[in-house]
């Protein structure tokens, strides 16, 4: 039985899913089809990561208090302007990825990695679930070195009290560039509620991560996850 159902989720992600800055961040030409990536507003900071399958972790993100809008996209490689079919060939260095818009006065770099890690696995290399290869790795994108700095610290301390029974294997890379996927991608999790992917695998990892995360979050969500308990 588990093997059918792992089948039936490998073909619903063939259809989908399974400051100090001196990078480039780059709007597809293809008018129309791929989303739109914001400048920062006023007093607003950006952070970027991969860790599985991005439309759990952007649910699971954009769910934080202090957090605006997260972008699904593509980061970690060298092609241009990649598609969701060239990074899925699993050739083009990059891993499906998301980038977060938050307010620092409301939630901190710190509290924002914390998060990262309780979505998704950062002890399983190249393999998030049922989601396989380079283009489901773990990466914290780092854009200086207090950024960074942190991000070591934040390994030690999961490493040290064996928060995971594996060691992290997060990647961390500094940030160059990043693609905003295609429409189609963003807000996933909520447009298709019903989807077998989203109830079998991200929707366990979203509710995991409320509670995880339950102070954190937006009180809505709060609710929400009340009501799941």
């Amino acid at each position: 039985m588990k093997n059918i159902l792992f089948y039936l989720l490998g073909l619903s992600l063939s259809c989908g899913c399974s400051d100090t800055n001196t990078s480039t961040e780059i709007n597809s030409t293809e008018e129309g089809i791929f989303a739109k990536l914001p400048l920062p507003a006023k007093g607003e900071r950006v952070a970027t990561f991969a860790g599985g399958c991005f439309w759990s972790l952007s649910e699971a993100l954009s769910e934080l208090k202090g957090v605006n809008k997260v972008v699904a996209g593509y980061a970690g490689g060298t092609a241009n302007n990649p598609t969701y079919e060239d990074v899925s060939t699993k050739l083009t260095g990059h891993a499906e990825s998301v980038q977060v818009y938050y307010d620092p006065s409301l939630i901190s770099y710190r509290d924002l990695v914390k998060a990262f890690f309780f979505a998704h696995d950062p002890t399983t290399p190249d393999r998030q679930g049922p989601d396989e290869g380079p283009n489901y790795r773990s990466i914290a994108f780092y854009r200086d070195i207090e950024e960074k700095r942190i991000l070591d610290s934040m390994i030690n301390q999961i490493n040290n009290i064996h928060q995971y029974s594996d060691t992290v294997v997060t990647q961390l890379l500094r940030f160059k560039t990043f693609y905003p996927a295609e429409n189609d991608h963003q807000g996933y999790y909520r447009s298709h509620p019903e989807s077998t992917y989203i109830l079998e695998v991200s929707q366990p990892k979203v509710f995991k991560f409320r509670k995880a995360m339950y102070k954190q979050l937006k009180q809505e969500f709060q609710s929400t996850n009340d009501r799941k308990l």
